[in-house]
C-alpha cells in the first residue's frame, strides 16, 4: 500500500489527462482501505493533472 507524499508509476494510460504508462506522480490522498489514490502528475511549470486511481494502475517507485 502506497501512503501519502510517496512516488508512483502508473502501470497503464490515462488517456483523458494524456498521461501514459511509465509516467511519475506523487500520492497526494489515499482513500479508505487503500483504494483508490489520487495521485498528482507535474510538468514543467506547474501540475500536468490530478487523477483518481485504483491501487492496480500505480505500483511504487521504486
Amino acid at each position: 500500500m502506497l501512503e501519502e507524499h510517496e512516488s508512483a508509476v502508473l502501470t497503464e494510460p490515462v488517456p483523458s489527462e494524456r498521461l501514459e504508462a511509465g509516467d511519475v506522480g506523487t500520492v497526494v490522498h489515499v482513500y479508505g482501505g487503500g483504494l483508490p489514490y489520487e495521485v498528482e502528475f507535474t510538468a514543467v511549470g506547474g501540475t500536468a493533472a490530478v487523477v483518481t486511481v485504483e491501487s492496480s494502475a500505480i505500483h511504487p517507485d521504486l
